[in-house]
């Protein structure tokens, strides 16, 4: 039987290769994986959720105290987007118990300037000499990314990102202040990355080409100024004096994991050999075997840039990779709620069904400073009629559905005129079908189209 089209295309192109080269799965969730049972060790990740924390796609059970040097000690400072160290177990069932939550601030100062694209939902910061990228996924606090690129030397900022190979930065997280509001911390700014023209006389050091004196700083924990060395990782506290900063203290980059730890670690590639089967994320060197398992993505898809999950053992200073899985998204909606699962955790948007998992990051894009909600709040704040934005992962599995990645609810939209870019499942004489949706192609053409091509479409439905 022939299905009816519920939608028709009144914008249609098809726009080339996938971005990240990800590998289309049928597959039912991230949360799909071959390895089972509990591990203990160390997460790292951006907390998607709150009640108690959720990190990499499990809800960890956790006393409300947080490690930090940077002004937060309570789980309530925290904010979602935040790139947390969690230490303690988990299960295959995406449960666990954290024994100590740690977070540090990756850079903290005045902003020197930013781009944001609302369309695009892309942009940069640039601060203390360092250049950070921008997203969709970036969680903004204290003022919008618009308002923020519309006055930045206004502002001074708090970011939780990923580094990358070039020294730049990708942020999951900034939180803004107007100048002359502090943050909860005694040092005005702080910044990480690799010691370069160290010169132990004058006693300066650049990172990423901006100076630090140290003249009057002291090591942090047990860490030694007489280990200085360019090459090594560290990070800075102190004031801003002009383009230099006066470091107060200096701590070279502890060891995220302990041997033997079990570990899971989200970021961007880095660094990637495919000879040695060997990349890096945010300072974790990561090892390739025989017995390594892809999810979401081939072996030969791995390319700097490209955001993973890793999980493995880690050994003598390296993480052996048990499985690693694409997290880049691999599809976009716009659109509108017509009607919620909530004991699934699913949606049809638009004609497309969508489903939550416990990776989901729900945020509204108007909301600067989100009123705390536990992530069953979050899921039960989506109302019909709401209007999404939505990067996820494309599935072909039940139909085909979007697994999202991230949902951000904006204010309501005039147009009648919904969003998706995806693979194309299926091409009929008249109508293109993507997921569960089949579209009207109204005249469009697609010659020389394929099924897994990528097309972007703006469509309006016709019932």
């Amino acid at each position: 039987m022939n299905r009816k089209p519920l939608a028709i295309a009144v914008k249609l192109a098809m726009t080339g290769a996938l971005a990240g080269a990800l590998v289309a799965c049928g597959g039912g969730g991230s949360g799909d994986t071959s390895i089972s049972g509990t591990s203990s060790g160390t997460s790292v990740g951006a907390v998607s959720g709150f009640g108690s924390v959720y990190v990499n796609g499990t809800r960890f059970e956790t006393n409300g105290s947080v490690s930090s040097d940077d002004g937060l000690e309570r789980e309530d400072q925290l904010e979602k987007g935040m790139i947390l160290k969690v230490e303690g177990d988990w299960d295959d069932r995406g449960q666990g118990r954290a024994d100590r939550v740690s977070y540090d601030d990756t850079l903290r100062g005045p902003i020197s300037g930013m781009s944001w694209d609302d369309v695009t939902r892309t942009g940069s910061l640039t601060m203390l000499g360092q250049t950070i990228s921008l997203d969709g996924k970036t969680v903004f606090r204290g003022v919008t990314p618009t308002t923020l690129a519309g006055n930045p030397q206004g502002y001074r900022v708090r970011v939780s990102a990923w580094r990358l190979e070039d020294g730049s930065f990708r942020a999951s997280f900034v939180g803004a202040r107007q100048i002359g509001v502090d943050f909860d911390d005694d040092n005005e700014v702080e910044i990480e990355g690799i010691v370069a023209n160290l010169d132990t006389r004058a006693e300066t050091f650049t990172i990423n080409g901006f100076l630090i004196d140290y003249t009057s700083a002291v090591g942090d924990d047990d860490f030694s100024l007489d280990d200085l060395a360019d090459g090594i990782v560290v990070e800075v506290e102190g004031t801003l004096n002009g383009n230099t900063i006066m470091a107060e203290e200096i701590d070279d980059e502890d060891d995220l994991f302990d041997d033997d730890d079990d570990v899971e670690i989200s970021g961007s590639i880095y660094d990637y050999d495919s000879a040695s089967r060997q990349f890096s994320v945010n300072g974790v060197r990561v090892q390739i075997n025989g017995g390594t398992e892809f999810d979401d993505l081939r072996e030969s898809s791995l390319a700097d840039g490209l955001f993973v999950k890793v999980e493995g053992d880690f050994r003598n200073g390296v993480l052996v990779a048990e499985e690693i899985e694409g997290r880049e998204s691999d599809a976009e909606l716009d659109g509108l709620i017509e009607s919620i699962d909530l004991a699934n955790e699913s949606m049809l948007v638009s004609g497309v069904r969508v489903q939550l998992t416990s990776n989901t990051l729900i945020d509204d894009d108007d909301d600067d400073d989100d009123e705390r909600r536990s992530r069953v709040q979050d899921v039960q704040s989506l109302q019909v009629g709401d209007y999404l934005e939505i990067e996820g992962r494309q599935r072909s599995s039940e139909g085909g559905f979007l697994e999202a990645l991230s949902v951000e609810r904006e204010d309501d939209d005039d147009d009648d005129d919904f969003e998706l870019e995806a693979r194309v499942t299926a091409i009929g004489a008249d109508s293109i079908t993507i997921m569960n949706l089949e579209v009207l192609r109204n005249g469009y053409s697609l010659s020389g189209a394929q099924v897994g091509d990528e097309v972007e479409i703006e469509y309006r439905q016709t019932s």
